[in-house]
């Protein structure tokens, strides 16, 4: 079985981060999106509400597991018996920094290959930041966030505000 792992903070997960799953989903047996815990990150949701939110977007992808992990990815991934990461990119910005996680991960594990998929043009220029940012303003987000959730981002930005 050919296993892959999309790892992320997806805080919050945005219509980019699904259409990355969605395709990935098409190219391996299983996935696993994975929410990896940074303890030098002060996270809008916390780990369970993340792995939940992705859950409520991610039901349609039959093949899709959803997870979290404190520690290596190149670790969690070697426990799961996946081969590969799947690693979004939204620019030539990101791929410097996501290379740079490519080569230190293939040094924890040499069985692990990252793929860069390259995000839809749609997508480009959206981050999860940007997405916290627009709603803590109360900008229309609903170009950016699956519809399931927009109304639960809203209201934690608005509670976070006060």
């Amino acid at each position: 079985m050919k296993i892959a792992i999309c790892p992320g903070s997806f805080d919050p997960v945005t219509k980019g981060h699904v259409d990355i799953l969605e395709r990935s989903s098409k190219l391996f047996d299983k996935v696993i999106a994975v929410v990896l815990v940074n303890p030098t990150k002060t996270p809008t949701f916390t780990t369970e509400e993340r792995v939940d939110l992705i859950k409520r977007v991610t039901k349609h992808i039959p093949n899709l597991e959803v997870d979290s992990y404190t520690g290596l990815v190149a670790d969690y991934a070697q426990m799961k018996n996946a081969h590969t990461l799947i690693k979004g990119l939204r620019a030539v910005t990101d791929f410097e920094y996501e290379f740079q996680q490519a080569l230190i991960n293939k040094k924890l594990n040499p069985e692990l290959e990252t793929l860069f998929m390259v995000t839809n043009q749609d997508y480009m220029y959206l981050s999860s930041t940007l997405v916290r940012q627009i709603a803590e303003f109360g900008g229309d987000i609903d170009m950016f966030v699956p519809e399931e959730i927009k109304d639960i981002l809203k209201e934690k930005m608005i509670k976070e505000k006060k």
